[in-house]
This record gives C-alpha cells, structure tokens and sequence, in this order.
C-alpha cells in the first residue's frame, strides 16, 4: 500500500548537514588567521601614533587624514625652520630700507653745461641697519654718495628723514642718523666677536633687492680673507681687507644691509657681487664685522677713519712670482715691489726692486724684500698684510715685520704713519691693486663722452677674462644707446669702446 504525499511535502527540501571541513580548508583558514594577526601588529602602532599627534575633530572623516599616514617628517627639519623663522621675527625691525635721491653728475650729461640746480634728479635705494642706542644707522658709502635727500624706511612702514654723518669710501661704509618715530621698537643688531666666523657657518641676508623690502636668504660663508680694491684717493688704489665671500643670495637693493650669524649677530655689511648677469650667482661679498668695529666708531666720533700706512706696494708671491724671482715653491709671504720715498717702510730701512735682468727669456727682479710676518704672525698673502695692519694697529704704532733678504732672515721695525689724503695720494702709492671697478667706470664715462645722446640711466661693471686678459666690462646705457668699453684691469687702459 502507496503512501499518499501532501502537496506541501512535495516542495519541502530536506534538512541539510553542514559538510566537515577537508584538511587542505583547514589549512586555508589558519593562513589566513595568520596573516591577518601579523598585519593588525603592524600597522597598529603607525595608526595609534599618527592619530594621538594628529587627530583633530572629524580628522578621521577626512581621506587627507589616510593619505598623510605615509608622510614621515624629520622632527630636526621643522625645528631648523622655526628657528630661522624666529630669527626673522627678530632681526627684521632692526634692518631698513634707504631712499636716496640724488642728481645726475653733469659728466652724465654730454653735450650740456647745465646749471647745479637745473640737473635732473635721480632716485636709489638700499638696505641698513640700525647700529646703536642714538639713531645711527650703518649702509654702504656708494649707497648715499652724493645723496641730496635721504630716507630712512622701516618694517612697519614708518619712516625718518636721514643725516649723512660720515662716509668712508675706503671701506665703503657709511654712517646715517635718525630721530627715531614715535611708538617705535628701536632694536640695535649686535656684532659678532671678530674672528668668530668661520667657512661653512650659515648666514643669513637681510634687506631689500630690487626694492623688495624685508627680504631673508639663507647660505653658508664660501671664503674669509678675501682682498678688495674697493676706495681709493688720486693715483692710489686701496685694499679692503678680510671680505668676507657667500653664496647667500644678493641682489641690487641688498647694498648696506647685514649679514647675520645664527645668534642674530651681525657678521658683516653686504656690498657687492661677481656676476655677468647683474644678479645673483651665488658669489657675494661682505665687509666683515672686524672692520665695521674699527672704522664705525671713529666715523660717529671724528668723521673720519684714520688709516695705518706702511708705505709700500707688494705682491703675494705665488707661483708666476717664485718662477720670475726663482724662489723655492713653499716659500710664501709678500714680496715688497715698491717703498714709498719717504714712508715709514723706507725710513725704517725696508728695500724695494733696485734692479731688473732678463735671464732664461724671464725678467727677474734683483732685491726686493720678502715679508713673511708682522709681529710673528705669519703673512702668507698680501691679503693677510693688509688685513693686520686695518683691524690691529694704529698710526703712530711699532710693528716688527720678518723680513727675508737674499736669504738672510731679518727683523725690522717700522713706525706706522697716517694713510695720505686725496692731494698728498697723487703722489704717494701705497699697497696698489689693479683698477677698481669704480676707477673702470669713470674711465668708461670719460671715454664715452662724445659718443653718447642723453642720460646714462644704468651702469654695469663686470670683469672678465678676453684673450687671456684680465679686463673690466662697462656698460653705458641711455634711453637710445648702449655704450660698451672694455678696460685693462691693470693698465685702466681702454682697449674698445663701441656704441650700439
């Protein structure tokens, strides 16, 4: 007998068992297991601590939040950059911007003899800084030369009409005072101890290039010791001693401005470049804190800064000197070309070239001390010389200078004198260089006379080598025309002058 299925039976499925795991499954699901406890250790951590110093309200519903998981930032890198910030905050009231107005020299004008008061006017600027307690303020000389009018502009856009108090184009410096604004912060910059810096410290430009006020670029000092033919009085050309070199950006507008250590001390005054292009190319020059000390103070109290003078001219003596001379190659000092008829060297009894020969198709020098220190402290550059004599004497001193003398090694004494001025200089050398640039660009002012329609609106000096000489590149531009003259660094002889 059939049993009778109920129609509800015919679609019921039967109760099915769950299948046991095979082994391989098992295995599977270990790995897995696994694997998923070895992620979570991890990255746990790396997610823990990126939400304890980040996490902000509603920071986890933010997808910026996930990306920055793989952002590391070195805690060194965010400290270096508050801190120049913080440098920043504090030097910048401390260092301003100079308006000057001048007029135009009538040898800027050829073809008119215009009377003083009908000479156009000419507008420049550069930076400073403030320097002492009583209003003064430091910039370069070639900032406020022949200045009619200036104006001294500070951070927060108050400003003081400027006195010139003095100038000393020897060092390219300059001496301005103001009656300080109302309500204003007035923070002297200190200057760093002398001799404190060193190759590869970090420094810090301030100032204002190309009218950008309160401008901060970073470097670190390429070179100390550097000599510069910066001031000079007549015939005489003058070394400024103890440069200072950076690869700092400065530009045109940087002039005056300070060059600033890591203890926001000031290091030096920026004055110049060595560039092609009339900008920067990371060789700077800066007048060292050393000799600011020194010619600063003296320019507040005399109006004047009262050079020691040894009264020769010399030379380094490098390789092409020791081949001419015949000198041992590790021989070094400064070979004395010159003495001056009349000057301390000569009184003292120091000798210069008597006589030249021709041997071997070389021209050799015979006599000529060698000076290989002063004071025991070895001269081993001309530079060196110089730079003792500007930061460490006085006129009126006693130095010793070691003196070589055919092989002989003597000590002569000199007393120091008192640099000549302008009428006494053009008859007097003392520690002569090459043309300086400020020579080359009178020289290519001159030679341009006739040639040139109109106003010369920009100057540009740059030096070169042409055929295997050192010259000077000047450039004369007027609204029409660009005059170019091409100079002898030695002679200030004029090789070319062309007018475009």
């Amino acid at each position: 007998m059939s049993k009778q299925l109920s129609p509800y039976q015919l679609i019921e499925q039967p109760e099915k068992k769950p299948a046991r795991p095979t082994s391989s499954k098992r295995v599977y699901v270990v790995v897995l297991l696994v694997m998923t406890l070895v992620l979570g250790a991890w990255y746990a951590p790396l997610l823990w601590s990126t939400v304890a110093v980040n996490a902000k309200p509603g920071a986890l519903g933010n997808t910026r939040f996930y990306e920055a998981q793989s952002l590391q930032i070195d805690s060194s890198l965010l400290a270096e950059q508050d801190s120049l910030a913080n440098l920043y905050d504090q030097i910048t009231p401390s260092v301003v911007s100079i308006q000057v107005t001048s007029r135009v020299s009538a040898s800027q004008i050829p073809g008119f003899n215009l009377p003083q008061d009908e000479v156009p006017l000419q507008q420049g600027q550069g930076s400073g800084f403030i320097y002492d307690t009583e209003g003064h303020i430091v910039t370069n000389n070639h900032v406020v030369e022949g200045a009619e009018e200036v104006t001294v502009i500070f951070h927060n856009g108050f400003w003081a009409d400027a006195e010139v108090v003095a100038t000393d184009p020897q060092a390219d410096l300059a001496v301005l005072k103001v009656t300080p604004p109302d309500n204003f912060d007035w923070r002297p910059l200190p200057l760093a101890a002398p001799e404190s810096l060193r190759v590869g410290h970090t420094v810090i430009a301030m100032g204002n290039p190309f009218g950008l006020d309160g401008t901060m670029t970073t470097g670190i000092v390429s070179a100390i010791g550097r000599g510069m033919p910066v001031g000079n009085l007549g015939s005489s050309t003058y070394t400024l001693p103890e440069i200072i070199q950076t690869d700092a950006a400065i530009n045109p507008g940087n002039s005056g401005g300070p060059l600033i250590n890591l203890a926001g001390e000031v290091v030096g005054v920026n004055f110049a470049i060595e560039s092609t292009v009339r900008s920067n190319s990371g060789v700077g020059f800066t007048i060292p804190a050393s000799i600011v000390q020194r010619v600063v103070p003296s320019l507040i109290q005399n109006g004047k800064f009262d050079y020691p003078y040894l009264g020769l001219s010399g030379r380094t003596i490098d390789a092409t000197v020791a081949r001419a001379l015949d000198l041992p190659n590790t021989l070094t000092g400064v070979y004395v070309a010159e003495v001056v008829a009349g000057g301390p060297s000569e009184a003292a009894g120091l000798q210069g070239v008597r006589q030249s020969v021709r041997a071997d198709d070389r021209e050799l020098a015979i006599g000529g001390d060698i000076v290989t220190a002063i004071d025991d402290r070895a001269v081993r550059r001309f530079e060196e010389l110089v730079g003792y004599l500007v930061t460490k004497t006085t006129p009126g001193q006693t130095v010793t200078l070691t003196v070589l003398r055919g092989g002989e090694e003597l000590k002569i004494e000199v007393v120091l004198g008192s640099r000549p001025g302008s009428e006494e200089a053009t008859l007097q050398r003392e520690l002569s260089g090459p043309v300086s640039p400020r020579q080359a660009l009178e020289i290519a002012v001159e030679a341009t006379t006739d040639l040139l329609d109109g106003q010369i609106v920009e100057r540009v000096v740059t030096q070169e080598e042409r055929d295997g000489q050192d010259v000077w590149v000047v450039e004369l531009t007027t609204a029409d025309q660009v005059a170019t003259v091409i100079i002898d660094r030695e002679t200030g002889e004029v090789i070319e002058a062309t007018v475009e």
